[in-house]
């Protein structure tokens, strides 16, 4: 059974950071990260960098009202570090990794690897009409989102296959992750057009990531994004872990980046 057209539901998203597992006060932070889920309003938390089991335990552990997990496994842990929690039954749950990278000499090796890992999940909610994908394409060490750079042929094939699966299904869509492209990118535009989704921050939100972790000279971008197809109203957005939190080791943020949440609509 679907839910009913005017109800709502919250969806969050938050890369956590997973890596490195040493010296990233791992248990602290998802300690706060998962107690901050469990204290909130949110039906439906999509992760990303939630590498090894050990991670996953850690979050599932500190958010006991989110019964419902979905991931694709892997031999170390969900497949691309992609989880969604959720309070909401889940009736299926899918993966979809994105297409092999062609050989480019230009790109760094260890690219091309992760390149290879990445894809997408998909959980559709059991009385819903509505599906959740998350996603986390391949990152741009260079911070050049223009149409002459290394990476700019390899994140466009991984959009490409994002937007093909948003299109496959008719039904009620949330897609959810860290981009790894700006908003304002040209790859960004062009994934819009092609999916059809809508952003729930209506082009507004923030930049997503940390300033304090970039490189000197760097700015700081939207590269984190929750998207919907135009049969899904968007009711309140807003951002999550903005600012360092009291951990026992010391004041930290949580993570490099910052969650997104947003209250959604289902219109028909």
């Amino acid at each position: 059974m679907s839910r009913p057209a005017g109800q709502c539901v919250v969806v969050a998203s938050f890369n956590t950071r997973g890596v490195p597992v040493v010296g990233s006060n791992l248990t602290e932070r998802y300690r706060a990260i998962a107690a901050a889920f469990e204290s909130s309003d949110v039906d439906v938390v999509a992760f990303q960098e939630v590498f090894t089991y050990c991670h996953l335990r850690r979050l599932t552990a500190g958010m006991p009202s989110f019964r419902h997990l979905g991931y694709q496994p892997s031999p170390v842990g969900p497949a691309a570090g992609l989880a969604t929690l959720s309070r909401l039954p889940i009736t299926r749950c899918g993966y979809q990794r994105f297409p092999l990278p062609q050989p480019d000499p230009a790109l760094p090796r260890l690219t091309r690897l992760k390149a290879a890992l990445k894809g997408s999940l998909t959980t559709a909610l059991a009385r819903y009409r509505l599906r959740v994908i998350n996603t986390h394409p391949v990152a741009n060490e260079d911070g050049d989102w223009s149409e002459s750079n290394r990476f700019h042929d390899l994140q466009q094939g991984q959009l490409t296959d994002l937007a093909q699966l948003v299109r496959e299904d008719p039904v009620p869509t949330i897609v959810c992750g860290d981009f790894n492209v700006a908003h304002n990118s040209t790859l960004h535009c062009d994934f819009m057009a092609a999916s059809g989704l809508v952003d729930a921050f209506a082009g507004r939100c923030p930049p997503t990531f940390h300033a304090a972790y970039l490189s000197p000279g760097r700015t700081p971008h939207c590269i984190d994004f929750i998207l919907t197809t135009d049969s899904i109203e968007i009711e309140s957005t807003a951002t999550l872990f903005t600012d360092q939190e009291p951990l026992p080791s010391g004041p930290s943020h949580l993570s490099d980046h910052i969650g997104l949440r947003a209250r959604v609509r289902l219109v028909g």
